[in-house]
C-alpha cells in the first residue's frame, strides 16, 4: 500500500477539533444534587457526534484523495475557520448559540462535499464513481440539517440530527462502491492514533488543572500520580495494539475504524470527566460508580471490536480473554457496591484493569 503521511496542517486541524471535544467533555462536569442529570448526558452525546463526524468527513477525504497541494490546503484552512465558529458556539445553553453552531457545522460538511466534486473531475474508474457518489448524496443530510433553521424548540434538533444521521449512513449505504476504493489503512490508523494521543494529552492537562497539586497537599499529589498512571496504562494498551498488533496492509472500506472510534473517543472523554468528578467528591457514590465503570466498559468493548478485525489472525483475542476482562470489571463494581471505598481506590482498581488489559492484549 502506498505510503501516505500526515501533514502538519492536518495536525493543526486536529488541535482545533480536540479543543471542541474538550468543551463537550465539560458538559459532563455539571453536577446538581450529586448527579449528572440526563439532560447533560444527552447534550454531551448530541454535541460530541457532530464534532466527531465533521472531523471524520475531512479525514476520509484526505485518506482517499487528499494531497499536500495548494488548493487542498486552502480547503482545510477554510474548514478550520468554520471549526472555530462551531467551537465558539458550544455551550450548555445550546439554544442561544444554535444558529452559529449550525453555520460552523454546515460549513465544515459543505466544504468536504465540494472537495469531492472538484476531485472527481480528475479521477477515473472506481475512484471517480466513489467521489461522485459522495459529491451527490452527502448533500442530502446537509440540506435536511439546514432545514432545522425554520423550526423552534425540540423540532429543530430532531431535524438537525435526522440530517446528521442520514449523513452518517450514506457511506454505509454506499459501501459496495467504497470497497472498490479501499482506505489507506496505515494512514487511517495513524490519523486516529494522532487524534487520540492529542485527546490523551488534553485529558492529562485538564486533569492537572482541576487537581492543582500543591506542596504539602499529599491528597492532591497522590491523586495526580494515580491519574497519571491510569492515563499511561490506557495509552499503553491503545498504542501498543496500534503499533504492534494491527495489520495495516488490510484493504477495507475502513468503516469499523471510523465508527468504532466514535465510541472510543467518547469513552475517553467520559473517563476524563470521571477522573475530575472522583477528585471533586461532588457526585453521589453509587452514581459515580456506574458512570465510571460504564465509561470503562464502553472503552473496553469499542477498542476490542475495532482492533479485533485488524489484528493478525494468530494474535486475535479468544472468548476467555474477553470473559476475564469483563469479570475483572464486574468484580470490582460488585465489590464497590458491597463495600464503600475511597475514590482514589476506585482509580487504583481502574489501573489494575488497564494494566491487565494492556499486558494480555500486547504480549
Amino acid at each position: 500500500m502506498e505510503e501516505k503521511k500526515v501533514t502538519w496542517l492536518e495536525l493543526f486541524y486536529d488541535l482545533l477539533i480536540v479543543a471542541a471535544i474538550s468543551t463537550a467533555t465539560h458538559v459532563l462536569l455539571h453536577v446538581e444534587k450529586g448527579y449528572i442529570h440526563s439532560d447533560y448526558l444527552l447534550k454531551f452525546v448530541l454535541i460530541f457526534i457532530p464534532i466527531w463526524w465533521a472531523w471524520v468527513g475531512q479525514t476520509m477525504f484526505i485518506n482517499r484523495y487528499g494531497e499536500d497541494l495548494f488548493h487542498h490546503r486552502i480547503f482545510l484552512i477554510l474548514q478550520m475557520f468554520f471549526a472555530l465558529i462551531m467551537i465558539a458556539s458550544l455551550s450548555v445553553d445550546f439554544d442561544s448559540y444554535y444558529r452559529s453552531f449550525l453555520i460552523g457545522y454546515i460549513g465544515l460538511r459543505a466544504l468536504v462535499v465540494i472537495q469531492y466534486l472538484v476531485v472527481q473531475r480528475t479521477e477515473e474508474g472506481y475512484r471517480k464513481k466513489a467521489a461522485l457518489f459522495f459529491g451527490k448524496y452527502l448533500w442530502v443530510g446537509i440540506i435536511i440539517s439546514l432545514c432545522s433553521l425554520f423550526f423552534d424548540s425540540w423540532i429543530r434538533y430532531l431535524i438537525l440530527y435526522t440530517g446528521i444521521l442520514v449523513d452518517i449512513l450514506i457511506p454505509i449505504i454506499g459501501r459496495k462502491r467504497l470497497v472498490n476504493v479501499p482506505t489507506n489503512t496505515a494512514h487511517l490508523f495513524e490519523r486516529f492514533g494522532l487524534f487520540t494521543i492529542i485527546l490523551f494529552g488534553e485529558t492529562l492537562v485538564s486533569t492537572l488543572a482541576v487537581i492543582q497539586p500543591k506542596q504539602g497537599d499529599w491528597n492532591s499529589i497522590l491523586f495526580t500520580i494515580v491519574s497519571f498512571v491510569l492515563i499511561i496504562s490506557m495509552w499503553w494498551q491503545y498504542f501498543d495494539n496500534l503499533e504492534k498488533k494491527v495489520n495495516k496492509s488490510i484493504k477495507t472500506a475502513g468503516q469499523m475504524i471510523i465508527y468504532g472510534h466514535l465510541f472510543i473517543l467518547m469513552s475517553l472523554s467520559m473517563i476524563a470527566a470521571s477522573i475530575r468528578l472522583l477528585f471533586m467528591h461532588e457526585v453521589n457514590y453509587y452514581f459515580i460508580l456506574f458512570f465510571v465503570f460504564g465509561s470503562v466498559l464502553l472503552y473496553f468493548l469499542s477498542t476490542s471490536i475495532v482492533f479485533h478485525q485488524y489484528r493478525y489472525k494468530k494474535q486475535r483475542l479468544k472468548i476467555y480473554h474477553l470473559g476475564l476482562f469483563l469479570g475483572i470489571l464486574v468484580g470490582f463494581l460488585i465489590l464497590n457496591l458491597i463495600i464503600s471505598v475511597p475514590n482514589i481506590l476506585i482509580m487504583v482498581e481502574l489501573i489494575v484493569f488497564f494494566v491487565i488489559y494492556a499486558k494480555l492484549t500486547t504480549v
